[in-house]
């Protein structure tokens, strides 16, 4: 018997995929827990438009990561730190504040975990951090860290 996984099975395969079972397995384990239902014409066009919609959206979320990443690419952003004598900073700039400056200067709303910073900014100078939008979209932004 042929099914389409509804959800990922450990031997079985991923959701999603058809697979050729055996009747018994399909009618007493697969089929009464929801994992799979038979594929039959009904179901295989379901499937397939499922997956067409799936597959729009990705595009669509593609296109809007590239058109953001073209906005944070062409912006700037400029962040204070502390500093005292001999330009000594007091603390670091990280991930948190450069997601809030965005927010606040460029009216961009970017969560702090896409923000890549290997390790936090504690001198005073200019730097490229990249922001990772989406798997295969990563922007560069210019942030200014000034004296205060």
């Amino acid at each position: 018997m042929e099914v389409i996984l509804l959800q990922d099975v450990k031997s079985l395969g991923k959701k999603g995929e058809i697979v050729k079972i055996n009747d018994g397995y399909a009618r007493n384990y697969v089929l009464p827990k929801k994992l799979g239902i038979e594929a039959n014409s009904k179901n295989l066009n379901d499937l397939k438009l499922q997956k067409a919609n799936a597959d729009k959206v990705a595009a669509q979320k593609l296109a809007d990561a590239k058109a953001l990443a073209e906005k944070i690419a062409a912006g700037k952003i400029t962040v204070a730190i502390k500093t005292g004598e001999g330009g000594r900073t007091f603390g670091s700039v990280s991930n948190k504040e450069i997601g809030a400056a965005v927010q606040k200067q460029l009216g961009l709303e970017i969560d702090k975990k896409k923000i890549v910073l290997n390790e936090a900014i504690k001198n005073v100078g200019t730097y490229t951090v990249p922001v990772k939008l989406h798997k295969d979209v990563t922007a560069n932004l210019t942030v200014v860290v000034e004296a205060l």
